[in-house]
């Protein structure tokens, strides 16, 4: 058969294969019960994955495919030449500098991800590689444990024998520098690579002041290089100066629930506010484990992926000056404990806002109803606590955790530089909170791109406060009451947020709150083209109930904000039940909602 002919059927199959499963599936009996799970082995260690039953059989055909396809690609590469690696590359691998991984080592490299799903940016990737893009290099950046490394390898895993002789992957280590990944490329374009990976890219301290090495020079010479890290900030500042309009910039750090559903599998609102933010919880796709499992995990995410993040570019980074007010932290060793009090302190603060504005003073009654009415286990303790007691209590231990934990001397400066390069990493964004009538105050609100981690501190404090003594005095079971419905107000606030953000973050029109003298709507979104509005709701509940949109249906609140904003031409309730109508009300999935932006 015509060499040609073969290699195209090599690289047809080889694309059918990285798209399959691989392993096997087995199944395990629990407390009567059959559980089945898809296993397979990387790096030499076993690892498993629950799968649900209605999807067995579609893995055991997709896994048979995969062998019958590998036994094709076995007999193809009998009848060809060596398509993996050039022999002289093989020799000159041995003289690299870095961690350079070509040839079969790469295949191994990205085999792993051959059933993981695409994030929706994986297409800028693509277009980079084989668009026309010349003299540019291609950034992909953002927090630990949001896909950037899993990007490049379904690239790998993308491409044809042909692309993947001319690819190499550098994994750069703590005491590479540039002029070792400048040897290694120089090799590399010798024998004829074309397409060049280069992970953790920042942690070369020369790194920021030498970037232009990759546009100016490899870029130039036709070659696509890709460079990834977790240091977002050294990615900013090289871009801001080094690689000045010669980069293509591609952000991770948000993961908004769209993705969170279609590529790990996990749907549910619930589900985003508890692990949401990171791709490192399980469904069918990605591995089993969460980022913000527990407090501890949730922490150490806290201080490697941001804190260390801040640090690292700050003391690589040339111009004192940007450090400013924390230089003095620095030099004592205590920015990143102060990075770390800020975060918290938000969340802490978030809480507090919770507790004392949404949970007490407006929903508390209607907790104590629920509670008192509800059909399996009526329970009346929220009618037999001190409302004004609890209030100062919670409010008093929250301001105490507060100022006990400080271990640094933190001023306000501080604070809004720290909070300066929590939005550059995209950690945070700030919503705008208007008033009719309007005033000259301007608020915000600090919403955080990764709701499990706020979600895992949240739930951390409010189960700390339960322990107070106080508390012990009433029983496990009503201080589990509490609990749940505490964490409820939280997740119904988190929701309001995450609608929000992603609305920002999906809009050319304004969003933001509208508060009034009494009463508030959740989000408005306005068209200064159109002089048009729409008004929000957004309820952490199933039920469709006239109380929720009350507001929406206030006259006076209705010709305040047309007079301010434009015709108002939607009213909508965005909650967890089904999507329909009532009395003129428009009811929105939060799911189905939050998908179609």
């Amino acid at each position: 058969m015509d060499e040609n002919v073969l290699r195209k059927e090599l690289a047809e199959l080889e694309q059918k294969v990285a798209e399959l499963p691989v392993g096997y599936i087995s199944k395990k009996t629990i407390a009567g019960k059959v559980r089945y799970y898809l296993q397979w082995t990387e790096n030499g260690k076993k690892k498993s994955k629950y799968v649900d039953e209605a999807v067995v059989g579609t893995l055991r055909s997709q896994i048979e495919e995969r062998r019958q396809l590998q036994a094709r690609i076995k007999e193809i590469k009998a009848l060809l030449p060596n398509v993996a690696v050039k022999p002289e590359q093989s020799a000159n691998e041995q003289k690299f500098q870095t961690n350079v991984i070509v040839g079969d080592r790469l295949r191994s490299f990205f085999e792993s991800v051959a059933g993981y799903k695409k994030r929706a940016c994986f297409s800028a990737l693509q277009d980079y590689l084989y668009g026309d893009v010349r003299d540019k290099v291609f950034i992909l950046y953002g927090l630990r444990r949001t896909g950037k490394t899993t990007l490049i390898r379904q690239a790998l895993a993308e491409m044809s024998g042909s692309e993947l002789v001319k690819s190499a992957f550098i994994q750069i280590g703590a005491g590479n520098n540039l002029s070792q990944v400048n040897a290694d490329l120089k090799l590399l374009s010798d024998n004829g690579f074309k397409y060049i990976f280069i992970d953790e890219v920042t942690l070369m301290e020369d790194f920021i002041e030498g970037a232009a090495l990759f546009s100016d020079v490899f870029a130039a010479c036709g070659m696509k290089i890709v460079l990834s890290g977790t240091d977002s900030l050294g990615f900013l500042f090289s871009e801001d100066e080094q690689l000045y309009d010669r980069c293509i910039l591609l952000h991770t750090t948000f993961i908004p629930y769209k993705e969170f559903e279609e590529v790990l599998g996990v749907k549910g609102i619930d589900e985003y506010i508890r692990y949401g933010g990171t791709m490192s919880l399980g469904g069918v796709h990605y591995n089993k484990s969460s980022t913000f499992a527990s407090a501890k995990s949730t922490d150490e995410y806290v201080d490697s992926a941001i804190a260390r993040n801040i640090q690292h570019s700050l003391k690589c980074y040339q111009y004192a000056g940007h450090f400013r007010a924390l230089q003095d932290l620095y030099e004592h060793g205590e920015l990143t404990s102060a990075i770390n009090r800020i975060i918290e302190d938000i969340n802490h603060r978030f809480t507090l806002d919770v507790l004392t504005r949404d949970f007490i003073s407006h929903d508390l009654g209607l907790s104590a109803r629920n509670l008192r009415n509800d059909r399996e286990t009526p329970n009346d303790i929220l009618d037999r606590i001190d409302i004004q007691q609890f209030t100062e209590r919670l409010k008093s231990l929250l301001e105490i955790k507060n100022r006990n934990e400080m271990s640094v001397n933190i001023t306000e400066v501080h604070k809004k530089e720290i909070k300066e390069y929590l939005d550059l990493l995209d950690l945070t964004v700030d919503i705008d909170i208007q008033s009719l009538p309007p005033t000259n105050l301007k608020n915000q609100r600090t919403l955080f791109s990764q709701p499990g981690m706020r979600y895992c501190q949240a739930e951390e404090l409010i189960k700390s406060l339960m322990l107070d003594a106080t508390f012990q005095k009433i029983s496990a079971v009503e201080r589990s009451w509490i609990i749940e419905r505490i964490l409820d107000e939280i997740k119904g606030r988190m929701m309001e947020d995450i609608v929000l953000l992603e609305m920002k973050m999906n809009s050319n029109k304004q969003v933001f709150k509208l508060q009034f003298a009494v009463g508030e709507f959740d989000m408005i979104v306005v068209d200064p083209e159109t002089n048009t509005c729409e008004i929000y709701e957004i309820k952490h509940s199933t039920e469709r109930t006239p109380e929720q949109y009350k507001n929406l249906i206030d006259e006076s609140k209705f010709r305040d904000t047309e007079f301010r904003h434009g015709r108002i031409v939607g009213k909508y309730v965005i909650y967890r039940g089904e999507s329909s109508s009532l009395n003129g009300i428009e009811y929105l999935n939060v799911e189905e909602y939050l998908k179609s932006l």
